[in-house]
């Protein structure tokens, strides 16, 4: 496999949700070194257009590109559906995206092949997972649902209680009805409303949550030696962010799980 590859793992997001993704891959990966872009000046993507999103992907690649990354998390559900080619063709090192692993995960573990896929607005428009879900597996019947509350309410830590329980209601009813058997949480916001999601639809829906998947995935990775580890020993983080820092130390602790008193903030240049 050769010696050891002390190089970060570079993770981007269009804002905070993609800490979840962080989170996941800390917990997987603790000796592994990561460098975490939040691009909060331009937050959210999820309202923005595929060429958009693609160029924003691209500055935020070449950003952590110069970082010395030896592999590119797009811990963004929105960047995943539209931007991974371009990014791919870009990029010497290896780039895995959120959508791809949380389709897998979900189509194998789906019995009655009816699954539901609920994200934001552009995620669901993409029609990614429907495509990456159908790749896995040819005979599934999926339901999509754009919830674009969801994010506000995971982001001011309303993630109990009745509202977030009446919005999901409404949301999830279509799901409901169809009768799906797996739930995939499409956007790393919603691991947060994970509690008041699955009491909605029950015990019997699995929910998938695509950051578990996407640390599964870069573990294998590293396993199978296409990306050589780190050496042994525990690994530093850093958090980088496009717009003022302020709010960074509380959503850390919702999101990442640990709290960031000190992000860096960068001016990562339109072209």
């Amino acid at each position: 496999m050769g010696p050891p590859d002390p190089r970060p793992i570079g993770v981007f997001d269009s804002g905070v949700g993609g800490l979840t993704v962080l989170r996941a891959l800390r917990a997987r990966l603790p000796g592994e070194s990561m460098v975490y872009l939040g691009d909060t000046a331009r937050v959210p993507y999820g309202t923005k257009s595929a060429e958009v999103v693609t160029r924003y992907s691209l500055r935020n690649a070449a950003f952590l590109t110069a970082q010395d990354v030896k592999l590119l998390v797009v811990a963004c559900n929105t960047a995943s559906s539209v931007a991974l080619p371009a990014l791919r063709a870009a990029l010497e090192v290896p780039v895995v995206g959120v959508i791809e692993p949380g389709a897998r995960v979900a189509a194998r573990a789906s019995r009655s092949g009816k699954v539901g896929v609920v994200g934001t607005p552009g995620t669901i428009a993409s029609g990614a997972y429907q495509r990456a879900l159908l790749a896995e597996r040819g005979d599934l019947r999926i339901q999509v649902q754009a919830c674009p509350l969801l994010v506000p309410l995971a982001e001011e830590g309303w993630v109990s209680g009745e509202v977030p329980r009446l919005v999901a209601r409404a949301y999830l009813a279509p799901m409901r009805q169809a009768g799906i058997d797996t739930l995939v949480l499409g956007c790393t916001h919603y691991p947060l409303l994970r509690g008041v999601l699955a009491e909605e639809l029950g015990p019997e829906v699995a929910l998938v949550d695509s950051a578990e998947a996407t640390a599964d995935e870069v573990e294998a990775l590293l396993r199978r030696g296409a990306v050589r580890p780190a050496p042994a020993g525990g690994g530093s983080l850093r958090v980088v962010v496009t717009d003022t820092p302020d709010r960074i130390p509380e959503l850390s602790a919702r999101f990442l799980g640990e709290r960031v008193e000190r992000a860096e903030h960068v001016d990562i240049q339109a072209g």
